[in-house]
């Protein structure tokens, strides 16, 4: 998977934002082998961003598309595609987008949904725990199975490696959220447990 916060954790979270998006995380992961891999850090750039946010739009149009259940090499003429739309935009290719995806979400991951401000994710996840431990009305089994999610998701938590990508990641936040509708309407659904 590309983010290290379980998508339930995310959801609940309201920080879904790149990380809820089930068609392309899905294409994404028929790219990469079943083990899960660390996301490669870059520094980002204003330039990366712009560009991230006028293919994502496209990107997303022809990754919706796809079945979700791409399992194997992806089509040729379908990365040809993603690669065009990203080129287009002003990026390398769509593995480009990518590793712009990935770090986006990476700080995203630790955003505090309310104050808009970089706390990191392991906060996020303590807090998520401490609600979690204190809900009253959740079985004891959803409870405990929410508490493994969240503890696995806290071993896991990588740390941003680039301190100017949370800077650039919170000054772009409304612009990143805005291209993500599908993503914010997720959010806006009550959660299941």
């Amino acid at each position: 998977m590309r983010a290290n916060i379980p998508f339930l954790v995310a959801l609940s979270l309201g920080l879904a934002a790149p990380i809820a998006a089930p068609a392309p995380l899905a294409f994404a992961q028929a790219q990469q082998p079943e083990a899960e891999q660390p996301v490669k850090q870059i520094a980002l750039n204003q330039k990366q961003i712009d560009s991230y946010l006028a293919a994502k739009k496209d990107i997303d149009a022809v990754v919706e598309k796809l079945p979700e259940s791409a399992q194997g090499a992806p089509d040729p003429k379908v990365m040809a595609q993603l690669d065009g739309i990203a080129k287009k935009s002003g990026l390398s290719g769509y593995d480009d987008y990518l590793a712009v995806e990935d770090n986006i979400s990476l700080v995203l991951q630790g955003m505090d949904p309310q104050s808009k401000k970089y706390v990191g994710a392991e906060t996020l996840i303590k807090q998520e725990i401490a609600q979690v431990k204190a809900d009253k009305s959740m079985p004891p089994k959803d409870k405990k199975d929410a508490l493994d999610e969240l503890n696995a998701a806290l071993k896991s938590a990588t740390p941003v490696q680039f301190p100017g990508n949370i800077e650039l990641v919170t000054k772009n936040f409304d612009k990143i959220q805005a291209a993500m509708p599908q993503e914010q309407e997720e959010q806006q659904q009550p959660k299941k447990m």
